[in-house]
């Protein structure tokens, strides 16, 4: 059995959680949303929504990181719960689909957002994206803390801008008296269970991400502790970030403008800003960037994990004898994300793609709690789930009917990820 040393502190952690979320949603998802359901109430509120069913989902899992402070997080929680076939679909999936897939669908938006501060051909954004994946392939080979510290920078890096997308919207839009009119009502807002539905679809992409860091509790500081607290805080703090940048938003431009905008963040700070839209491009560069390198690290550690138990090729346990690191289960993740990114090609494909998966097993990782508190009620537990039965049931049946709605609208993405997964 194969060890991984112990450097990631709780800081580190928790900026891994924010890191992984805080990609391109927050810049790309609130047209959509604001398409479906026109009125800015109910756009906050949606936000809202989904904040506190990812945190649901964070408050979970934080019991499961608990009772199991191992390397490959989720996968462990189902190979105990479900025994090895449903942990090796899960790392199959997350190999094959979810993660492979997360990190070519970044490489995709940091080559299209470089592309509005260099001009670059279609080849070209193709290139950069090869790029993107193989310098984050290389810096997760070096050192964890290494890796920590460059994930801790940029994720400093993407709050701090952020911020001043906050900071003009809030102060510039509201000074402008633009506050009255964005939160007014749009005309023909539609306030259906359906239209709210399909907004929600954008609003929990945009907050996945949060459970990452049970991948790497084999290379935590006191983990049975520190991975509950860094995807709640993690979760907490991407909750407050999202639903101040969407009243900024609405702050700045009518809702009716922002569903049909094609750059919203570029669009809203222009505004105000004449160079809005390339400091914009800067920061989702940056974001998408800060993302695709935390997911090259929390990823191959399921790899790495299933492999020590004999559930997946037995080379991916190799660790760099200089920094390490589980050198093959990086190259494995990438060389895939490769493929993935040449098969596809499309943001919104790969994305589709990625999520109907993720959240077939966000659903049954939920309903081990609930095994686990009937049939282990005396296991030691670090972290334990507040308002249990209540918040677990919440993140069952949100993640139940997601699936359901992603399968229904999607039947060509959702499907090919599926094929996969019975692949397996």
């Amino acid at each position: 059995m194969k060890h991984l040393r112990k450097d990631l502190s709780l800081f580190g952690l928790t900026m891994v959680a924010v890191g992984s979320v805080i990609g391109s949603g927050i810049f790309l998802t609130p047209s959509q949303i604001a398409s479906y359901i026109p009125s800015s109430g109910l756009i906050i509120l949606a936000w809202i929504l989904g904040g506190i069913l990812a945190l649901t989902g964070a408050l979970t899992l934080g019991e499961l990181g608990g009772m199991f402070p191992k390397t490959g997080g989720i996968y462990v929680y189902l190979r105990e719960a479900y025994g090895s076939f449903i942990g090796f679909l899960y790392g199959w999936a997350y190999f094959t689909v979810i993660m492979s897939g997360t990190v070519a669908a970044l490489s995709i938006a940091f080559a299209t957002y470089l592309g509005y501060i260099f001009p670059l051909t279609e080849t070209g954004k193709v290139i950069v994206s090869v790029i993107l994946i193989l310098v984050v392939t290389v810096i997760n080979i070096f050192r964890v803390k290494i890796v920590e510290m460059t994930t801790n920078t940029f994720s400093l890096l993407k709050l701090a801008g952020i911020g001043i997308i906050i900071f003009v919207g809030l102060v510039w839009g509201a000074s402008g008296n633009m506050a009255v009119k964005g939160m007014a009502p749009a005309a023909g807002a539609t306030s259906g269970i359906t239209a709210f539905g399909l907004a929600m679809i954008g609003v929990l992409w945009s907050f996945g991400g949060w459970h990452h860091t049970s991948f790497l509790a084999g290379e935590a500081k006191n983990s049975n502790r520190n991975i509950p607290r860094a995807m709640v805080l993690g979760t907490l703090i991407v909750l407050v970030v999202y639903i101040l940048t969407n009243m900024a938003y609405i702050f700045l431009m009518p809702v009716p403008d922002i569903a049909v905008s094609q750059s919203l963040a570029a669009d809203a700070l222009e505004l105000v800003i004449p160079a809005g839209g390339l400091f914009v491009a800067v920061l989702i560069a940056v974001s998408t960037f800060g993302t695709a390198l935390a997911d090259t690290l929390s990823g191959p550690r399921i790899y790495f994990a299933m492999s020590n138990d004999g559930l997946f090729f037995k080379n991916l346990t190799n660790i760099h004898p200089g920094y390490n690191t589980p050198v093959n289960a990086i190259i494995a993740q990438s060389v895939w994300a490769l493929i993935i990114l040449f098969m596809w090609r499309t943001f919104e494909a790969v994305i589709t793609y990625v999520t109907f998966i993720d959240w077939i097993f966000f659903f049954l990782t939920a309903m081990i709690v609930i095994i686990f508190r009937i049939t282990r009620k005396d296991a030691p537990r670090a972290f334990k789930t507040p308002l249990y039965p209540l918040v677990p049931v919440v993140f069952i049946v949100t993640s139940f009917l997601f699936v359901l709605n992603t399968l229904a609208e999607n039947i060509l993405y959702a499907g090919a990820g599926l094929g996969l997964l019975l692949a397996g």
